[in-house]
């Protein structure tokens, strides 16, 4: 080989090897503290950087994102004395490269450590219920802690959770029985409520009912009454239009009196007193009672004192007898009325004793029809 070339060789190598040794790229998010000749000489930023050969090394490399440290569940005595195993979560950043790698040794222990510390303190003025209750006032009294602490070191704690709170087996089961009895108690109460607001409107519903159906027949009442009063009050006004006297009513309370005995529930019929006064009028209405009747005034007089006397007897519940001289006096319509009253009349006395009620009210049993 020719002896020119070795030393271009030599001189490439080494030249190569400065290069290499000068220049130092540094990636996005990476920080990169440099020392000369053991001290502290720059940090060097992402991208392309150019240090002295042998006289500038890379102490330490350092990532500046967000990082996430879980740390492990360390156990912690409450106020009432309970031993609770809790595990924390921290994200924190380096914002000072150089203070992180030299103002603390281990920054993650030294976190590690301060968490525990700070949660015992935080944790031993607190019973069981508040820890499990107060988290969002355990990560900010912590955050707090640690912020004050960790400024110093370089390094920025943007949150601490609490992952877990780990309490005594026992005390799980003394909570799981609790709060299986709260579940009960819930439900026990609002199947109750269920039941009450069921009952409620069930009453409600039926009160509303009884309400509307007491209207409705109370309008209906008032319609009819109000129906049945215009319908007597146009009778009455057509009677009185057309001067209807005694003698017409009278004829018009026999022609009723049949329609009393139609029913088929009727037993016995009591014939009412005014039966003999309606057939009077009505046969006084065509004539005198004593003419064409071929008795003599004295037989006359003791015809009406007999009739008198039986009225007199008899009250409430006269009988009238087919044959009756009163009816010999009348016209054809008042004769035709006394027909049918009498008819009507044996119909329901005839009725009564098959029924073995042959005794009418208020007098003894009739002998004959």
């Amino acid at each position: 080989m020719d002896p020119v070339v070795i030393p271009i060789l030599v001189a490439a190598i080494v030249v190569v090897f400065l290069v290499a040794a000068t220049v130092r790229i540094v990636p996005q998010a990476r920080r990169y503290n440099i020392e000369r000749f053991g001290r502290y000489r720059r940090t060097l930023q992402p991208g392309l950087n150019f240090v002295l050969p042998v006289a500038d090394r890379v102490n330490t490399k350092l990532d500046v994102r967000e990082q996430v440290y879980s740390s492990d569940p360390k156990p912690v005595i409450t106020e009432d004395n309970l031993v609770v195993n809790i595990d924390t979560v921290l994200y924190y950043q380096i914002t000072d490269p150089r203070a992180a790698a030299y103002e603390v040794a281990d920054y993650l222990h030294a976190i590690d450590q301060l968490t525990v510390t700070t949660l015992r303190n935080v944790i031993g003025s607190m019973d069981l219920e508040g820890t499990l209750t107060s988290r969002e006032e355990i990560n900010a009294r912590l955050r707090a802690v640690l912020d004050e602490a960790t400024g110093k070191w370089g390094i920025r704690v943007n949150r601490v959770e609490i992952k877990a709170i780990d309490p005594p087996n026992t005390i799980k089961e003394a909570m799981e029985k609790q709060m299986r009895a709260e579940r009960d108690k819930r439900a026990a109460i609002l199947h109750a409520e269920g039941e009450r607001q069921a009952k409620i409107l069930t009453a409600e519903g039926t009160k509303q009912k009884d309400i509307l159906e007491a209207q409705g027949t109370q309008q209906a009442m008032i319609l009819r009454a109000d129906g049945e009063s215009k319908a007597v009050e146009l009778v009455f006004q057509a009677v009185h239009r057309n001067n209807a006297d005694a003698k017409v009513l009278a004829y018009k309370y026999l022609e009723t009196l049949p329609h009393l005995a139609q029913s088929d529930n009727n037993t016995f019929w009591v014939i009412p007193g005014e039966l003999t006064e309606a057939i009077r009028t009505v046969t006084g209405a065509f004539g005198d009672r004593s003419a064409g009747t071929g008795l003599p005034p004295a037989a006359q007089r003791e015809d009406a004192t007999a009739a008198d006397a039986s009225d007199k007897d008899h009250v409430g519940a006269p009988e009238v007898e087919a044959n009756s001289t009163l009816a010999l006096d009348a016209v054809a319509a008042a004769d035709e009325a006394a027909k049918q009253a009498a008819v009507a009349v044996s119909d329901a006395k005839a009725e009564a004793e098959a029924a073995g009620e042959t005794r009418l009210p208020g007098r003894p049993p009739a002998s004959g029809t």
